[in-house]
C-alpha cells in the first residue's frame, strides 16, 4: 500500500507546479508529432536526413536570436534551405546522397557554432542546443501547438500517398503520384517537426525523437496503422516518464525523455514477440530440440 501511495505521489506532486504542466504539454505534443513522422522516416530510411536537418537549423536559430525574431522562422528557413541544397547537389553531382548529407549538415552545424561564439549571451542558445522545456513560455506553447497542428493535418490529408511512396515509390509513380513532390513534402514536414521538438529536447537530441519511436514500433508490428499508434504511445509514455523523472532527480528533461525512448526500444529489441532477440533465441533452441528428437539434427 505504501508503495502504491508513493507511486501516485511521484506522478501527482510535480503536477502541482505550472511549469511542469507546461513542460508535459509541450513534450507530449512534440513527442506525438515526431513519432508520427518517425514511422515514415523509418520506412524510407531517412535516419541520417533527420540528423542533418536537426543540425542544419542551428545557424537559423542563432540569426533569429540576434535579430529578436521567433526561433521557428530562422530554423524553418535554414532547415528547408539545407534540404533543398542536399537535393540540388545530389542531382547535379556523382557524390552519393549520404556523403552530401554529411557535408551539408556538418557545414551548417559548424557555421552555427561559429556564430554562437560571437553572441554575447549564451543562455538562450544553450537552451536551443540542449532543450529547456521546463522554461517554455505561452508564446513557445502556441508555436508548438500551431506547427504541430500543421504537420498532423498535412500528414492526415496525404497519408495514403506518403505511405505508398514509402513502401513502393516506383508503383506510386506508375499510378500518377509524383515521388519527387512527396519527397519534398516529407522533407518539409521533417523541417517543421524538428522546430517543434526543439523546445522539448534541443537540437542535439532531436534526431532521437524522429527515429526511436518509429524504430520501436517497427519491431512490434507489421501493420503501418498499428505502427503509427504504437509509435505515438511510446512517445507519450516517454514524455511523461521523462518529465517526471527530471523533476524528481533535477536532471535534463530532454535527456530523460530520450533515455526513456531508448529503454523502450531496447525492450522491444529484446522481447518483441516476433522480432525480439530473446524470442528468436528461444525459437532457435526449440527448433534444435525438435530436430534432435526426430533425428534430423546432430
Amino acid at each position: 500500500m505504501d508503495v502504491l501511495i508513493a507511486l501516485v505521489e511521484w506522478f501527482t506532486v510535480p503536477m502541482r507546479f505550472e511549469f511542469v504542466q507546461r513542460a508535459l504539454l509541450v513534450s507530449v505534443v512534440a513527442g506525438v508529432v515526431c513519432a508520427v513522422l518517425s514511422c515514415w522516416m523509418t520506412l524510407v530510411g531517412w535516419s541520417l536526413m533527420g540528423d542533418a536537418v536537426s543540425h542544419a537549423v542551428l545557424p537559423g536559430v542563432v540569426l533569429s536570436y540576434m535579430f529578436g525574431m521567433p526561433f521557428a522562422l530562422g530554423a524553418l528557413v535554414f532547415g528547408g534551405g539545407s534540404v533543398a541544397l542536399i537535393g540540388v547537389v545530389n542531382r547535379t553531382s556523382r557524390v552519393k546522397e549520404d556523403a552530401v548529407i554529411g557535408v551539408v549538415f556538418t557545414a551548417m552545424f559548424a557555421l552555427g557554432l561559429v556564430m554562437i561564439s560571437r553572441v554575447p549571451s549564451q543562455t538562450d542558445l544553450s537552451h536551443i542546443l540542449f532543450g529547456n522545456v521546463l522554461g517554455v513560455s505561452d508564446s513557445d506553447i502556441l508555436q508548438v501547438l500551431v506547427l504541430a497542428a500543421v504537420v498532423l493535418v498535412v500528414v492526415w490529408y496525404k497519408h495514403r500517398d506518403l505511405t505508398m511512396y514509402a513502401f513502393d515509390p516506383v508503383h506510386a509513380h506508375a499510378i500518377g503520384v509524383n515521388p519527387r513532390l512527396l519527397e519534398t513534402l516529407l522533407l518539409g514536414l521533417l523541417s517543421v517537426t524538428v522546430v517543434v521538438a526543439l523546445q522539448a529536447v534541443g537540437i542535439i537530441l532531436v534526431v532521437a525523437m524522429v527515429i526511436i519511436p518509429g524504430a520501436t514500433a517497427y519491431l512490434l508490428t507489421d501493420r503501418f496503422e498499428r505502427m503509427l499508434l504504437i509509435s505515438a504511445a511510446v512517445a507519450v509514455a516517454a514524455a511523461v516518464v521523462g518529465v517526471f523523472t527530471s523533476f524528481h532527480l533535477n536532471v535534463s528533461t530532454g535527456g530523460c525523455i530520450v533515455l526513456a525512448q531508448a529503454i523502450a526500444f531496447t525492450l522491444a529489441y529484446l522481447f518483441s514477440p516476433r522480432q525480439g532477440l530473446v524470442w528468436k533465441g528461444r525459437a532457435v533452441r526449440a527448433l534444435r530440440t525438435r530436430g534432435r528428437g526426430t533425428g534430423v539434427l546432430g
